[in-house]
């Protein structure tokens, strides 16, 4: 007796929609951390957008010492995940950045000359369960990033409390939070030093 052939259909991957992209980098779309419970229905998107408190805490003092610290008729700061185009299959975001205020044209687009200075706290994508991808996230976008022209990226992770600075010239480094890091010209951060200051904990 011949024995039937069931053919299964393929399982059709499920597209993931574009307000669910953070970023791409070198034309690969980086999704946000927690995107999967998005699509399965476990959490909504406002679930997995928003900043820790942390790292939003961290984003506003840095960029409140800044804005009293730098040259702000040379310099311009932004914040709030600044668009950058790199390319046509590079389109990053900075949590902070300092962009020279020369030649700047401000409009309803991404910016499309590199910063002087980007600065990143935590990783925001999808990067699977192992710890490596989240490094090699850290570099490839902080390459790139250099690669465009930016002077100087500082990386600043909250677990563990970390600070990697990287430069196009110099080897980079990576540090805890008590270190004194130069940022733009005479203006220096100590994060732990300005978390003290603001009475948090960490």
């Amino acid at each position: 007796m011949a024995i039937p052939i069931v053919f299964e259909e393929p399982k059709r991957r499920k597209r993931v929609p574009a307000y669910l992209i953070y970023e791409t980098l070198n034309g690969k779309p980086r999704y946000y951390r927690g995107y999967k419970e998005v699509l399965s229905g476990k959490k909504t998107p406002a679930e997995i957008m928003g900043s820790s408190s942390l790292q939003a805490a961290l984003v506003s003092l840095i960029h409140g010492f800044l804005f009293t610290h730098i040259n702000r008729k040379q310099y311009l700061l932004v914040t709030n995940e600044s668009g950058v185009h790199l390319d046509k299959g590079s389109n990053l975001s900075n949590d902070i950045a300092l962009f020279e205020r020369a030649g700047l044209v401000l409009n309803n687009k991404y910016f499309d000359v590199a910063p002087k200075v980007a600065i990143e706290i935590d990783v925001r994508i999808e990067v699977g369960d192992q710890p490596s991808q989240e490094q090699n996230y850290v570099y490839e976008k902080t390459e790139r990033l250099l690669a465009f022209g930016v002077e100087k990226v500082l990386w600043i992770t909250t677990q563990p409390p970390k600070l990697l600075v990287a430069t196009r010239d110099a080897a980079w480094t990576t540090h805890n939070w008590d270190v004194t890091a130069p940022v733009l010209d005479d203006c220096v951060l100590n994060l732990a030093e300005l978390l003290r200051e603001e009475g948090i904990e960490w």
